[in-house]
């Protein structure tokens, strides 16, 4: 299914500021970059890198004024899919070693400090894509997806407590309790088809049968209609902007639809990976 994905940034900068930005769509097998623009202004040089797993970042070094950043891409993505019943989980000594850091405690993911909950509540669930499923569910049904009842310092171990929170906060806590299982789990950042209102979304990746599967605890967004931006440990690697610097944000806008006229997807119950 081919999408026109498109976001748009502006800020105004009080002093030489950098900016990481990370908006653009991953280029992934199953996720085909058809054409794209990236227009900043005022017009600054711009450095690319592109990281392991397909996030791409801009850094840009910008003078005091308005900047304003505008990206739009149509992408074709063509997601692989499977029975969740077959997927199992992977022996840590079977895992692929750059897989292994995903296993690991994070800034927002404290899955050591919430070890011992994971285990008590998911432990003897029968393991695979079902087990993840069941830490969706526990989560959809405990926490409150809440506007602005978090910050950008709010970790899965503080939304356990507070059970409240937004979509990074949702996935977190759902990367969180799968680590503490010996599931790599990683963030993932995307423009999200159905999501309303619209806005960058954020979901988690499990590493199951050899291959990563969306999982999206808020039930916002439909998975099929997911756009991948970034991945990461958690939403430190992956944030639309990382600024070093003083800028304020005065307007964002997000936004994604399909090509062609479709009628509304109800969620797929199948499993789904775009990596």
């Amino acid at each position: 299914m081919k999408f026109n994905v498109a976001s748009r940034l502006a800020y105004e900068v009080r002093e030489t500021t950098v900016f990481l930005l990370n908006i653009e769509a991953a280029a992934l097998r199953n996720q085909k970059i058809l054409s794209e623009r990236l227009n900043l202004t005022p017009t600054v040089a711009a450095d690319r890198h592109e990281l392991d797993g397909g996030t791409r970042l801009v850094r840009v070094v910008v003078e005091p004024g308005t900047f304003e950043v505008d990206y739009a891409a149509t992408v074709d993505l063509s997601m692989y899919d499977a029975d969740p019943a077959s997927l199992s989980e992977t022996p840590v000594a079977e895992l692929p070693l750059e897989v292994t850091p995903f296993l690991n405690p994070s800034r927002y993911c404290q899955s050591d400090r919430l070890a011992r909950f994971a285990l008590r509540e998911f432990g003897a669930l029968p393991p695979g894509h079902q087990r993840v499923t069941a830490i969706c569910n526990w989560i959809y049904d405990h926490v409150d997806y809440l506007s602005g009842s978090s910050t950008s310092e709010t970790s899965a171990y503080d939304t356990m407590v507070q059970r409240a929170g937004v979509c990074r906060d949702f996935a977190h806590l759902g990367i969180a309790f799968c680590r503490a299982l010996s599931i790599p789990a990683r963030f993932a950042s995307s423009y999200a088809w159905q999501l309303d209102p619209p806005d960058f979304h954020a979901v988690f990746e499990c590493y199951l049968d050899g291959a990563w599967y969306l999982f999206d605890p808020t039930r916002k967004a439909a998975l099929q209609g997911l756009v991948r931006i970034g991945v990461g440990r958690d939403a430190a690697d992956a944030a639309f902007a990382t600024i070093f610097g003083n800028a304020v944000m005065t307007d964002m806008a997000v936004s994604i639809s399909p090509v062609e006229e479709v009628e509304d997807e109800e969620p797929t119950v199948r499993a789904v990976g775009i990596a």
